[in-house]
């Protein structure tokens, strides 16, 4: 087998180890809400970490026997593996929506990666090394607070959290590529600072992932983690390792195409979990809540919709109280002269809630009146 052989079939297997930690993450996570960073009481967690550190030994190794323009863009490989594998292994079957996503997400990150170009193998001196890593540690921190104020929103919390894992991620790979560069002269004691700066930022990348997949699903998380991760390296490299596009002004203009590309599909992927959840809302109100009380709910809604008394209108103090005496007028019941005559005087004047009461012509009904012809 050629060396560019095996550097592509160690990016392929990298990319599967990559893709079953992930999956594995992302199960834990689910399982294990409460813990947001570290369940080190988790063997599955454990497991994931194993995984992640055998994609990344592989990833280095086939560096070693291939380009970096062909290893890089192949990483990009890991999205597209995990939706199947979740599906096969987990029951997790993604979306038309969360596919084209990936599928985009991946093809960008890929065409970009495989235009950046090499430039001659130099470091970084103490005074960059500093600076690099305040601001990424500035950047991923900003990113964390950040997503803790947006916790009633899991999927836009899951990014930014993905984010931040990309950003460490790649920082990571940044000073490990310095202190490879620095071991060809041997290994000093000037190494040990950026060796620990490289153990901090992977650790952190590490933690953050298995936090953006709570509550963020599988496809969204990694992808953006699986872009942020190389696009952060890839711009240091070019601004502070002198590394450039491809084929110039034409290579810039199809790296930012790619780079638009990338982000679509990376848009698409956090549309499309945002719908989950508000399906998901839709779903718990219409089981929690009974037939009956959302007739209730429905009807103390219309009723809070309609317009208030305006002045001069009777309103609930101007009705009359069971309690207080009402004088009512008696009602004639066609008795005599005699008989009304009898009656208290005024009783028949007596007005009618504030209006003149008017009384009838009354009749003898037994005064016979007769025509004589």
């Amino acid at each position: 087998m050629s060396a560019l052989a095996l550097s592509v079939l160690l990016s392929f297997v990298s990319a599967v180890a990559y893709a079953g930690g992930a999956i594995v993450q992302e199960r834990v996570a689910v399982s294990s809400p409460g813990h947001s960073y570290a369940p080190l009481r988790r063997s599955g967690w454990w497991a994931a970490v194993g995984l992640n550190g055998l994609g990344g030994l592989l990833h280095v190794v086939a560096l070693a026997f291939g380009p970096l323009s062909l290893v890089q863009p192949l990483g990009a490989l890991t999205i597209v593996f995990a939706l199947p594998m979740a599906a096969l292994f987990v029951g997790r079957k993604a979306g038309a929506t969360a596919w084209r996503g990936a599928i985009m997400a991946t093809v960008g990150l890929a065409g970009l990666l495989s235009l950046v170009g090499s430039a001659d193998v130099q470091s970084l001196d103490t005074a960059q090394r500093v600076v690099v890593a305040v601001v990424s540690g500035g950047a991923v921190a900003a990113l964390m607070v950040a997503a803790r104020a947006a916790h009633r929103h899991p999927a836009v919390r899951s990014i930014l959290l993905a984010v931040a894992s990309g950003v460490a991620f790649g920082m990571s790979s940044v000073f490990t590529k310095t202190v490879a560069v620095d071991w060809t002269d041997g290994v000093t004691l000037f190494d040990l600072p950026t060796l620990a700066v490289i153990g901090v930022f992977a650790t952190a990348g590490l933690l953050l992932s298995q936090a953006a997949y709570r509550g963020g699903g599988l496809a969204a998380p990694l992808a953006t983690l699986t872009v942020v991760n190389p696009v952060v390296a890839a711009a240091v490299g070019i601004t502070m390792f002198g590394e450039t596009f491809r084929y110039g002004t034409t290579g810039t203009v199809l790296a930012l195409g790619c780079g638009v590309v990338a982000a679509g599909g990376l848009i698409l992927l956090t549309t499309e979990r945002l719908g989950d959840e508000d399906r998901a809302e839709r779903a718990d109100e219409d089981v929690t809540v009974p037939a009956a009380d959302r007739e209730s709910l429905a009807l103390e809604e219309l009723l809070a919709g309609l317009p208030r008394q305006s002045a001069g209108v009777p309103g609930a103090g101007d009705v009359i109280g069971l309690d207080k005496r009402v004088v009512v007028p008696a009602p004639f019941l066609g008795r005599s002269a005699a008989e009304v005559d009898d009656a208290p005087p005024g009783l028949l004047l007596r007005p009618f809630h504030g209006e003149l009461y008017v009384p009838r012509t009354l009749l003898d009904r037994h005064h016979d009146d007769r025509v004589n012809s």
